[in-house]
């Protein structure tokens, strides 16, 4: 059966592990680290949250543990439940059940996100970013038209827009993508290098909007251990 893996921040409890009666010994940063070692191996994870069990229920700890995919968090949870795996007792997994009746509001990955998913499926060389257009729409002086001669000079912002496009030479394909960021500047404070910084800072900034925007246009079919691409873009001309 397919499923679809898309650049968004995964909501389903299909797709989240409980595990609990971890050991008290080693700390909670430990614990995640080791988490991690052990179930990255079944496929890409968003998140490892570790915490101390309440009260009642003794020392130790429990852990969330956040898949992309949900064929993969099935595949952990049935590999792992009631397995020592790196403690001297055996751990606990449940597999959340995905209830169709509960809408959740999904959210876009950021960048960095949006391109570890990337690599993860495509391969590091299997898809690369292309700048089509990186502008400075800053117009302080459009600004200041209307302004009253004797009012103080108002604090104005670097803008900048950005759209390029995602590409992946192996399906032929490409997905565009535009953003735009903003930051505050006042020119009574701002240096010559603190300018460079910030412009350089909001050129960056709308750049990853761009990237993120492209990256919603596409989704992963998860087919067993294959996968293909679903795009709702232009294929190349």
């Amino acid at each position: 059966m397919a499923e679809l893996v898309p650049f968004a921040v995964p909501t389903g409890s299909d797709k989240t592990l409980l595990v609990w009666e971890l050991s008290s010994g080693p700390t909670a940063e430990a614990l995640q680290l080791s988490l991690f070692t052990v179930f990255s191996q079944f496929g890409l994870l968003y998140s490892v949250r570790v915490f101390p069990n309440a009260a009642v229920a003794g020392p130790g700890f429990y852990a969330i543990i956040k898949f992309y995919s949900a064929r993969d968090a099935h595949r952990a949870q049935k590999a792992c439940n009631q397995k020592q795996l790196f403690q001297k007792s055996p751990v606990k997994i449940r597999l959340g059940t995905q209830h169709k009746a509960v809408q959740h509001n999904t959210l876009a990955l950021n960048s960095s996100r949006c391109q570890e998913l990337a690599n993860y499926y495509f391969g590091f060389n299997g898809w690369s970013k292309r700048i089509i257009k990186l502008q400075d729409i800053s117009d302080p002086k459009e600004e200041r038209e209307n302004e009253d001669i004797v009012a103080p000079l108002q604090k104005q912002s670097l803008k900048f827009f950005c759209a390029l496009e995602v590409v992946l030479p192996s399906y032929e394909c490409r997905s565009p993508g535009v953003g735009m960021a903003e930051e505050p500047l006042d020119n009574l404070e701002e240096g010559p290098l603190s300018l460079l910084m910030k412009r350089k800072k909001t050129q960056k900034l709308a750049i990853q909007k761009a990237m993120t925007d492209a990256f919603q246009k596409l989704q992963i079919v998860v087919l067993g251990k294959t996968f293909l691409i679903v795009l709702k873009v232009l294929p190349f001309q």
